[in-house]
């Protein structure tokens, strides 16, 4: 399977998120954030329990739960919070910092490399997520705008460890242990802090089907295959696309308009995503080692033996 079908497959994951913003608000109305968090999490983890009917080795059962934890229970409750405390553009635009901290924390732990197109695609995706969705009037509440940072690190830091741990799990199998343990971590905290779930309509139970099977079960499978094959890097600049899907959803299902800056705000986010998976390549086409020719003979020539893969 090519790059190309790598990327284009993992960018479905933060496509379908964009989508889940209008989900949450049209169809489940009224149903709390860890509740609806949970709900979302531990049905879906359970099923694909069920399906590959593996459960983590003991020795990495804390991993496992660290995982679930910060890529799960821990994100969903400090985005819940800072979209309670701030306007969604703010909290979108601090969720757009979690590319650069991916980078920054994939060279502390893993060790790869910091390219400076990268970095800079990062932050360019930002500025163009804060075109996008930011409104000049946008209130700054100190307590959602800590929230809405704790819940970008929270990710970049799962999702970098999500590589560092994966110990060669089947991305299926990976994606169950966390979904599982996230939602066992959020129960607890649902039971204890929200009120019981309300009545439910058949469009509340059709938006959770859809949250836990498609916007959980399938996307994290997709975005931990991806981060398994591509890296990172590259993957949490897809998650950039996530605002362009909301937005546009809003445009179309919401009649909802678009300023020029926002289109020009969704432009830069292309050009910065693109740009940022074409860096890592460009960097190593650099560093590749160039043939070295014998004294006397012409560049660009086979020589014999050549169509073998030898070199003599």
């Amino acid at each position: 399977m090519t790059r190309t079908t790598d990327l284009l497959l993992t960018a479905l994951a933060p496509a379908v998120w964009g989508s889940t913003y209008y989900v949450t608000t049209e169809w489940l109305p009224g149903v709390d954030p860890l509740t609806l968090a949970m709900l979302r999490a531990l049905p879906a983890g359970l099923l694909l329990l069920a399906l590959v009917r593996q459960l983590p080795p003991r020795r990495h059962l804390g991993r496992v739960v660290l995982l679930g934890t910060l890529n799960f229970a821990l994100f969903w409750s400090l985005l819940f919070v800072a979209a309670q405390r701030l306007p969604g553009g703010v909290a979108a635009t601090l969720g757009s910092s979690q590319a650069l901290l991916v980078l920054l924390l994939a060279r502390g732990w893993l060790g790869t490399p910091l390219h400076a197109a990268s970095v800079a695609s990062a932050v360019v995706g930002a500025v163009g997520v804060g075109l996008l969705v930011l409104a000049p009037s946008a209130a700054l509440d100190p307590l959602g705008l800590a929230a809405g940072f704790g819940s970008a690190a929270a990710m970049a830091a799962g999702t970098v460890l999500s590589r560092k741990w994966q110990w060669g799990a089947a991305p299926l199998t990976f994606t169950a242990w966390q979904l599982a343990a996230g939602g066992f971590v959020l129960l607890p905290l649902a039971m204890l802090m929200e009120p019981a779930l309300p009545a439910l309509k058949p469009a509340h139970v059709g938006g959770l089907l859809y949250l836990g099977l498609v916007g959980a079960a399938v996307t994290y499978f997709l975005w931990f295959r991806g981060i398994a094959r591509l890296g990172p890097g590259p993957v949490s600049l897809l998650a950039l696309l996530s605002p362009i899907v909301a937005v546009g959803i809003g445009w179309a299902l919401l009649d909802q308009s678009l300023t020029p800056v926002q289109i020009f705000g969704a432009l830069v986010v292309l050009v910065s995503v693109a740009a940022g998976q074409s860096a890592p390549l460009q960097q190593q086409a650099a560093a590749a080692p160039r043939p070295r020719l014998e004294p006397g003979r012409p560049a660009g020539r086979p020589t014999l033996g050549a169509h073998r893969g030898t070199v003599l």
